[in-house]
């Protein structure tokens, strides 16, 4: 057996986007971090996951991949289609400068987190370092590659649907159900006016009946294309011709890439296991209607990423790391609820469901079509994290595209402040935002004094010149906002005093019973 040297303080399994992006996010805390790979190096293939939401895009520019959001293409309307009839359409509310939602290659993506690394000293990549095996002690944990073996005081699995080793060496069950419809995909290049910032979806169309079709635009006049087709049918490029025709017509097009998948709905029994974190696919797989599965990747390596690093650091002890699973297994098991549901309307497995669905869309019950909602940040309402506030209850789920009232809980809405915007200063650690009614000396010198964390405490009404900042985000004259590093909402207190502040620190770093 080979013991194979490194300093690393977490070890990311896995090279895809969500373990790319956790490695940034745990090097900007100044965590040294060993990426691992079973691969012989990155691969480029396909569009794969191109739908990336606003709050995730955040989160990259944070990382140092900001480009990700300049290069996507940033589509502003969805269209849905009962055969050739509009049923509705809705758009995104805008929030500060980022694009609500981009189009962009998985491919791309992956380039561009691959220069951010490559600039990152912190990172380290090892390809064909396939994981055999996991042993965790109270110290740290062996990661088995093979003869190699190799160690760090945490691991951040991140190695996709088909991380069974890892699963099993954690005894981590992973249910759920596989749909038993397929799906086509095709990245095309073509010049289709007026369809170059929609996303169109079809119910039933004359030229895939009984089933349905997705178009995305992307970068460079290029789309994504969708087919819902039988389980046993295997198409040739004949058949793929015909079904892109069928769509554009005449114009000319050259295919870029096609696959056919099935969709997956299936949750990780636990996405903490003492030293060892699961992430991304590895914990959760999702239908994809609705943008649910990178979307929800990438906030699983953010809430890990601050996490590992404030205990790493002795800001928080291990406790907090509990509070991954709770937040993340809570935040997938939506997300499977939401897509499990639009799987059902799409692709009804009972004749009561297909008839239903027949009903709704030929009888105009617009309220009851499920195309996919779109996917949205998690917000941590229940979260042992969050410090509730009768006074600032959570609405509930907004409509379609719509902006979520702020409460404890909620992400911080994105607006733009003096020099950029609001998000941009959360991440450096918690961050206090103060009333006008406020004293913010008082508050730095007391909260100073009880928590080693990173800590800033801000006035609203100073980091604005027109003092619009607290009417546009709805806070009080004496409330303080808490601010986790990964932008939510720890605690919003009316009457603020210090000591009122610094539990709820407290609370947001794990100071609470054992779960």
């Amino acid at each position: 057996m080979n013991s194979t040297t490194n300093s690393a303080q977490v070890i990311v399994i896995g090279a895809g986007p969500v373990g790319q992006s956790a490695a940034l996010l745990l090097a900007r805390w100044g965590i040294q971090v060993l990426v691992l790979d079973q691969r012989p190096g990155r691969g480029h293939v396909g569009s794969k996951s191109i739908c990336q939401q606003r709050d995730v895009l955040d989160i990259w520019a944070a990382a140092g991949a900001g480009r990700i959001a300049e290069e996507g293409l940033a589509w502003t309307t969805a269209r849905t289609y009962h055969r050739d009839r509009e049923l509705f359409s809705w758009t995104f509310e805008r929030e500060g400068p980022l694009p609500a939602c981009v189009n962009i290659s998985q491919t791309r993506t992956e380039e561009i987190l691959d220069e951010a690394i490559a600039g990152q000293p912190l990172i380290e990549v090892r390809w064909e370092h396939e994981v055999t095996g996991l042993i965790q002690d109270n110290s740290g944990v062996t990661v088995h590659c093979g003869q190699r073996r190799l160690r760090a005081p945490y691991v951040l699995a991140c190695a996709g649907a088909r991380a069974q080793v890892v699963r099993g060496a954690l005894g981590v069950t992973f249910g759920g159900e596989t749909f038993e419809d397929q799906f086509l995909i095709c990245d095309i290049k073509a010049d289709l006016p007026g369809w170059e910032n929609e996303r169109r979806f079809y119910f039933d169309p004359v030229w895939n009946p009984g089933r349905q079709v997705l178009i995305h635009p992307c970068p460079g006049g290029t789309f994504r294309i969708d087919w819902q087709i039988a389980p046993d049918f295997i198409p040739t490029e004949a058949d793929i011709a015909r079904k892109v025709r069928q769509i554009i017509g005449d114009r000319p097009y050259e295919l870029l890439w096609h696959s056919t998948y099935r969709f997956h709905s299936r949750l990780a029994s636990r996405m903490r296991v003492g030293r060892v974190l699961l992430a991304g696919d590895c914990a959760h797989l999702v239908a994809p209607f609705g943008a649910r599965g990178l979307n929800s990747g990438v906030p699983d390596a953010e809430n890990a990423a601050w996490k590992l690093a404030f205990v790493l650091n002795g800001w928080a002890g291990e406790g907090l790391l509990e509070s991954y699973h709770a937040e993340r297994h809570a935040a997938a098991a939506e997300n499977l609820d939401v897509t499990s549901a639009t799987m059902r309307f799409l692709a009804p497995k009972t004749v009561e469901g297909r008839m239903h669905r027949r009903a709704v869309l030929t009888g105009g019950r617009v309220a009851e079509v499920d195309s996919g909602r779109f996917a949205e940040p998690f917000w941590y309402v229940d979260s042992p994290l969050t410090t509730p506030e009768p006074s600032r209850p959570f609405h509930g789920r907004p409509p379609k595209g719509a902006l979520c009232v702020p409460a404890p809980g909620v992400i911080l809405p994105d607006v733009p402040i003096a020099g950029g915007r609001l998000r941009e200063i959360c991440r450096d650690g918690f961050l206090v935002l103060l009333g006008d009614m406020c004293d913010s000396s008082l508050f730095v010198q007391v909260l100073g004094k009880v928590i080693t964390a990173p800590l800033a405490v801000r006035g609203l009404a100073e980091m604005e010149g027109t003092g619009s900042l607290a009417e546009r985000l709805g806070a009080g004259p004496d409330e303080a906002w808490l601010i986790r590093p990964d932008s939510h909402i720890a605690a919003i207190i009316p009457h603020a005093g210090p000591e009122s502040v610094a539990a709820a620190v407290s609370r947001a770093l794990g100071g609470f019973p054992d779960m």
